[in-house]
């Protein structure tokens, strides 16, 4: 958290209010940031996200690259004092960008282009059943950790890894090679309707999620399995239950996702 629909958001608030605009200053407040230096007197030329990645693309070839990691945002001020955690302010003429980081895990790095990112395919890009299926042939490990793995999919996290497996059915201890072909075109179904309408409801405020402007997001109203454990499932009235996967809390449904796929 923030997943791809949080940071789907972020660029798309991001765009109409700093491209274009010219940094006036920089300044790292939190020393496990690193050094982020040459950024002063540089315009924005555009903001884009792969995966779970933010890039702000700089003039003369650089681009700014944050990840979030748990706790991570932005949020866009005009006016008052840095807020409690934050480690990083960016500033133009008509105000500034903060990076909110209670964690303190999200990291923010300068490169001279994007090509030092090493991430799967974008779900809002190329998603499609055919893909999905020849990737998992390749893989035993359980699907939830397959949609997971930024190296082979990039953007979905927990949240959206339950509520998509919940969707399409399919039993998240599952081994991602035994799916069939069918099953992954549920999955990749599932994941375009869930991602397309968290991105319109602004992202999920479970925890500490904030859109660009402080608001939290709407999409917690829609989730169906994520943090229900004990409630009834609206599809087959069994028990959303709760266990961990890889580390993970992992919530399902285990009546309508049974192992036998959807």
């Amino acid at each position: 958290m923030p997943e791809l629909p949080e940071v789907e958001t972020l660029c798309r608030q991001l765009r109409p209010v700093i491209v274009g605009a010219e940094i006036t200053q920089t300044r790292v407040i939190d020393p496990k940031l690193g050094v982020i230096e040459g950024l002063q007197g540089r315009e924005i030329r555009g903001v884009t996200r792969y995966g779970k990645t933010l890039e702000m693309e700089l003039e003369r070839g650089l681009s700014l690259l944050f990840h979030f990691r748990m706790t991570g945002r932005l949020l866009w001020q005009d006016g008052n004092g840095p807020l409690p955690h934050t480690r990083l302010v960016i500033s133009f003429s008509h105000g500034r960008i903060s990076l909110i980081d209670p964690r303190r895990f999200a990291t923010v790095t300068l490169h001279e282009k994007r090509n030092c990112l090493s991430l799967g395919s974008d779900p809002l890009a190329d998603f499609n059943p055919s893909h999905l299926w020849a990737i998992a042939q390749q893989s035993a490990l359980p699907v939830k950790s397959f949609l997971m793995d930024q190296r082979r999919i990039a953007g979905i996290g927990n949240i959206y890894a339950c509520e998509i497996l919940h969707k399409a059915q399919v039993d998240p201890w599952r081994r991602a090679d035994s799916l069939s072909y069918k099953e992954w075109e549920g999955i990749g179904e599932a994941a375009g309707k869930i991602l397309t309408r968290a991105i319109a409801c602004r992202g999920a405020s479970v925890s500490d999620w904030r859109d660009l402007f402080g608001k939290e997001g709407e999409h917690q109203n829609y989730l169906l399995v994520y943090n229900r454990e004990g409630a009834e499932c609206y599809r087959c009235g069994g028990r959303i239950e709760r266990r961990k996967l890889n580390g993970r809390g992992t919530y399902y449904c285990p009546t309508c996702q049974n192992g036998e796929g959807g």
